[in-house]
């Protein structure tokens, strides 16, 4: 794992920071999309990569050859793989046992480790606009806890593993964030996703689940939606943020699906969802110039 931020180059593309809010604001619809297939969940994760998967190889294969990764690399990456293919059999299972908010406000917990890393491992001072926005996401994402979390017997088992899953992705965007200091996007997202694509059919053969789906919609457009634009764009992003930065914009994603689970599925949305998902906003845009490595 890399313990420093890439060093970002002079000039920061003026779609970096659009590229990392649209991510986040379509990765939300992955929750949906494995409530709505008909195979298992870990089974709806290996469909999401295993679709994606020749589209990222086209897409990595001229910056593969152009910049050949390492052996440490190539290490770092396959890794990463294995740690993202965990965290999306432990999160997708999670989905299935707890309300669609609940679970990407705690898939999602990155969005305050990562800051917390960068302050605490790192040592990055925030700037000061960094700071406001720091502590009114934080105050946004309890508010959203509060208002739309229900700790309940019927959603502890969920919650739980929905909150390992974060724990999980936090290690994976540390570890493709190093690996993107210097590889292009496509290079780190296709190699990492054929490392997980095996992980994850293994899993779901061992659980026992349903592989084969009836209905390939929700599968297909999963694996667009999820992988190949969200996290396409997320990963593309991440070379130019730091931590910090990233964490904010990954809050985001949580009030995005308060507002699924209210439209499809009936789960309320509550004064404490709207009122953290403003805070959230606000905190954006404090942000909108930020800090570089």
């Amino acid at each position: 794992m890399s313990t420093s931020t890439p060093v970002a180059p002079i000039s920061m593309p003026r779609m970096a920071f659009p590229a990392l809010i649209l991510a986040n604001l379509i990765l939300p619809i992955g929750p949906v999309l494995v409530r709505l297939s008909d195979v298992g969940p870990v089974a709806a994760a290996f469909w999401r990569l295993s679709i994606a998967l020749p589209f990222l190889i086209l897409l990595a294969v001229p910056g593969l050859k152009r910049t050949a990764p390492t052996m440490r690399e190539w290490s770092v990456l396959i890794l990463s793989g294995v740690v993202f293919a965990l965290d999306l059999a432990v999160w997708h299972i999670g989905i299935l046992y707890t309300k669609v908010a609940n679970a990407t406000i705690f898939g999602n917990m990155s969005g305050l480790f990562l800051p917390a890393w960068a302050l605490l491992v790192l040592r990055q001072r925030p700037t000061r606009n960094q700071a406001i926005a720091l502590s009114l996401a934080g105050a946004g994402a309890l508010v959203m806890m509060g208002g739309s979390y229900e700790l309940s017997v019927r959603n502890l088992q969920g919650d739980l593993l929905c909150l390992l899953a974060g724990v999980l992705y936090t290690i994976y965007l540390l570890m493709v964030q190093g690996a993107r200091a210097r590889l292009d996007a496509w290079s780190v997202l296709a190699v990492a996703s054929a490392a997980s694509v095996p992980v994850l059919l293994l899993c779901a053969l061992l659980l026992g689940e349903t592989v084969m789906p009836h209905n390939w919609t929700p599968l297909i457009l999963l694996a667009l939606s999820s992988q190949l634009i969200g996290q396409g764009l997320l990963i593309y992003a991440i070379g130019w943020f730091s931590p910090l930065v990233l964490g904010l914009s990954l809050l985001l994603q949580p009030a995005i699906s308060a507002i699924f689970g209210w439209l499809l599925f009936g789960e309320w949305l509550s004064p404490g969802d709207m009122i953290g998902t403003v805070a959230v906003g606000a905190a954006l845009v404090l942000v909108r110039l930020p800090s570089r490595a």
